[in-house]
């Protein structure tokens, strides 16, 4: 199975692509989608779609994995961002990837064994993909259980259940 992890930026977007076998989690690739320095804005996020939408056409994964947006003391840098997420939940909801989205907080705690410090961009994306691959057991044995008919209760009889 192949995950794509993004750690989105309205000024870099890091992206990172992680096979997961049952052996392990092998790096396919990784890198900063690309975006002229010092454009405007509004063709940045254009460059976002683009260089996200030729990723998953090219690495065709099974799953992304989106950084959530953070506190940020600055409102301007905070609404940027969402912009840029945005983006990247348009691409990924068209391209029909299932999307789960992590806080920095569940990001670092699950990549502490890793050894990896602060990292930024495509770092940061190696980070949320792994958070996402060790998440996929227990989202899997969820799934299962939900699927699974509860059983009904009967009155009257021992222990309760049928």
């Amino acid at each position: 199975m192949k995950i794509l992890g993004i750690d989105p930026g309205s000024r870099a977007t890091g992206y990172a692509v992680l096979e997961l076998s049952s052996t392990g989690v092998a790096f396919l690739e990784g890198g900063v989608l690309p975006m002229a320095p010092g454009s405007p804005f509004t063709e940045r996020l254009g460059a976002i779609g683009e260089g996200l939408e030729l990723l998953v056409g090219r690495c065709r994964p099974d799953e992304s994995a989106v950084e959530d947006l953070f506190h940020a003391l600055n409102s301007r840098s905070a609404l940027r961002l969402a912009h840029a997420r945005g983006v990247i939940l348009g691409v990924l909801a068209r391209a029909r990837l299932p999307i789960s989205e992590y806080t920095p907080l569940q990001v670092k705690k699950a990549v502490s064994g890793y050894g990896f410090a602060e990292t930024r961009d495509a770092s940061d994306a190696v980070a949320v993909a792994l958070c996402h691959a060790q998440a996929l057991p227990l989202r899997r044995a969820v799934t299962a259980a939900e699927k699974t008919p509860a059983q009904k209760y009967a009155p009257g009889r021992r222990g309760g259940f049928r």
